[in-house]
């Protein structure tokens, strides 16, 4: 292969697997980047893999209305070579080298005899540009219309910033290094970095690149979190040597920076994926934190519960993920409307098993990154209503909307994801007020 073709092709590869055949993007693409030897090769395939996906009814309105004959059904990883080649002029890649490659990447994916057409597309879209396209319509019907109705006000501004690119957020380990002493490592490694008002930990980077170019990564300095990630952190107030735990941890974001802030916390952090604790052992162990960590089922206790109250709960559980589609934009390929009721049956079953481990004045925080209300405020309330010992404590403007069962902040604000975040406190029964 040319210089350039390899990654061409393993990206159409990416995105036809995504597209074509219904996998999941984070999966296929930890599977195919290792195959690629040079860092920039697998960062440059991720922004084109991330840039066709958030752009595909663009991309596919083009292809309509340019080709005289629709591509045919096995023509799914032609189309998918095809975006990735409008992703690459949108990038702002150098426009000849892209096309060239992406014409080369053609021939490879033996349509030798397509070639020509790939090229006169490519050009096409450089001359002219690609069409504009409402960003409401790469969302499912059904789910754009529960997003509108959710949120009237904010429903545009949700599907626009949706389908933009993220910055990348950072979280420095202040166990190790304060926030100003690693904007002076970025600053001397040439990376212009924002510090936020909000976050104590937070820095935000404008342009995207490998944590393996962050200064001190390895060394457990800094992490990549979202800012609204980050302010989960900020609705805990917990005494020294309080024990709590994370309930659905992975990928561990949220128990590392517990255990940074303060390292008498006694931290046990739960997933049910063998994998994905394994991969939060990994940080743990990079971040040089000691912080119990285990392979188990949340929501049946008994087989883990070492009878021990917990001060403090965190359940960050598993939803929509439609706060986050500007990072994962296959949610919008693969959620159904049917997975909503399922979702909302296991948040429930997670609250009701996790609630008894709470002692007495302790805190539990409810926290998703979506942007339903059926997930979130429903949910809390409905939960509030049947247990006669828990309270809502408010939360400040940082977490966001404020819904009357919790905190909402939408995709894009302040330059995060889209979370929800309540935080509700064990208290005497006859105490309780609900909310009206």
């Amino acid at each position: 292969m040319g210089p350039g073709v390899a990654a061409r092709v393993a990206a159409a590869r990416i995105l036809d697997a995504v597209l074509q055949r219904g996998r999941s993007l984070k999966a296929t693409l930890a599977a195919t980047l290792p195959e690629l030897a040079d860092g920039r090769d697998r960062a440059l395939v991720e922004a084109i893999v991330m840039t066709a996906l958030r752009q595909r009814v663009r991309y596919n309105h083009a292809l309509d209305h340019w080709l005289d004959k629709p591509l045919g059904a096995k023509d799914g990883l032609l189309r998918a070579l095809l975006l990735a080649g409008f992703a690459q002029l949108e990038l702002h890649l150098p426009a000849h080298a892209a096309v060239a490659a992406t014409v080369d990447a053609a021939r490879d994916l033996k349509r030798t005899h397509q070639a020509g057409m790939v090229n006169a597309l490519l050009r096409r879209a450089q001359r002219e540009g690609l069409p504009q396209a409402e960003p409401r319509l790469a969302w499912p019907a059904w789910l754009a219309e529960q997003v509108a109705s959710d949120w009237p006000q904010q429903a545009d501004a949700i599907f626009a910033a949706s389908a933009q690119t993220a910055p990348l957020w950072l979280r420095v380990n202040r166990r190790w290094i304060t926030r100003e002493d690693y904007l002076g490592l970025l600053r001397e490694a040439g990376i212009e970095a924002i510090p936020d008002p909000a976050l104590a930990d937070a820095l935000k980077l404008d342009a995207t690149l490998p944590v393996q170019q962050l200064p001190g990564f390895e060394a457990g300095l800094v992490s990549v979190q979202d800012a609204a990630a980050q302010a989960v952190a900020d609705a805990f107030v917990l005494a020294p040597g309080a024990r709590l735990l994370d309930a659905c941890a992975a990928p561990g974001g949220k128990a590392a920076q517990l255990a940074e802030r303060d390292a008498s916390l006694r931290i046990t952090a739960l997933d049910v994926d063998a994998r994905r604790v394994r991969r939060m052992q990994d940080t743990f162990a990079r971040l040089r934190l000691d912080i119990d960590t285990r392979c188990a089922d949340a929501a049946t206790p008994d087989a883990w519960w070492d009878g021990q109250a917990f001060n403090a709960i965190l359940i960050d559980a598993p939803c929509s993920a439609t706060g986050i589609v500007r990072r994962q934009p296959d949610v919008l390929l693969h959620r159904r409307e049917a997975d909503i009721a399922a979702l909302r049956d296991s948040q429930s079953n997670l609250l009701d098993a996790l609630w008894p481990l709470l002692a007495p004045d302790g805190t539990l925080v409810y926290a998703t990154c979506s942007i339903l209300r059926a997930e979130n405020a429903a949910q809390v309330a409905a939960f509030l209503a049947r247990t006669p010992d828990a309270a809502l404590q408010p939360l400040d403007a940082r977490f966001g909307h404020d819904t009357g069962f919790g905190q909402q902040r939408l995709p894009g604000e302040g330059g995060g994801d889209g979370f929800f975040c309540a935080r509700l406190r064990k208290v005497d029964p006859a105490s309780v007020t609900l909310p009206a």
